[in-house]
């Protein structure tokens, strides 16, 4: 059976690329980063080989590599390159794929398309990374209405941080979301710290992209 997901943020910095490198190795997939600002630290790409397990190959090349570590848009417009979104089609693979975005739901990829955009016209099942830190709700619910008011599939919340019980069980009732689990800072972040905290903090028996 062919499983895709789309691993999107309430915002940036969140750790959602720490999640989706857990989510890709726990499901022995594929991960993808269709679109990559700033290339002078580890790209996401990169922490995604270190940190997943995965085997060499499993991690694709990014559609897009912007030199400066800005919104997509800008960063493509200082580079001279426009984002189109015909080349960012996801691959077709016979094991699951993990899709990570770029920032939050709305970031633009050039003045006319959001990244949300391209969430709609995939129509790919969306683990939406949150924070468990003051803001969160705010971010959370409006990003779940963002979501549904394009008719994207919304798998559920995945919450990175401290657990928070009540901002938690708040976002997951208001917003009317399953909580898939909760991924805590790791100290030291590895690849097996980061396998054992995914198996104890997320039931993921399969992947729970389309079928």
């Amino acid at each position: 059976m062919t499983k895709r997901v789309v691993v999107a943020g309430t915002d940036t910095g969140i750790g959602k690329t720490v999640f989706s490198a857990g989510l890709a190795g726990l499901l022995d997939g594929f991960y993808w980063k269709p679109v990559q600002s700033g290339l002078d630290e580890e790209t996401d790409s990169e922490v995604v080989a270190r940190l997943s397990g995965l085997p060499a190959g499993r991690v694709l090349p990014e559609a897009y590599r912007l030199q400066s570590p800005l919104s997509p848009h800008r960063s493509a417009e200082i580079d001279g390159v426009a984002i189109k979104a015909a080349d960012l089609s996801f691959p077709l693979l016979p094991t699951p794929l993990v899709i990570e975005g770029a920032g939050g739901l709305m970031v633009p990829l050039n003045r006319k398309t959001r990244f949300i955009d391209i969430f709609a016209e995939w129509q790919l099942p969306v683990i939406l990374c949150a924070r468990t830190t003051l803001g969160t709700i705010n971010h959370t619910l409006l990003s779940i209405e963002a979501l549904r008011a394009r008719s994207i599939p919304l798998a559920g919340i995945a919450f990175i941080g401290d657990e928070m019980v009540d901002t938690q069980r708040t976002i997951v009732e208001m917003g009317g979301v399953p909580q898939l689990g909760r991924l805590p800072y790791l100290d030291p972040l590895t690849d097996k710290t980061l396998r054992a905290a995914m198996i104890a903090g997320f039931a993921f028996a399969s992947c729970p992209g389309d079928h």
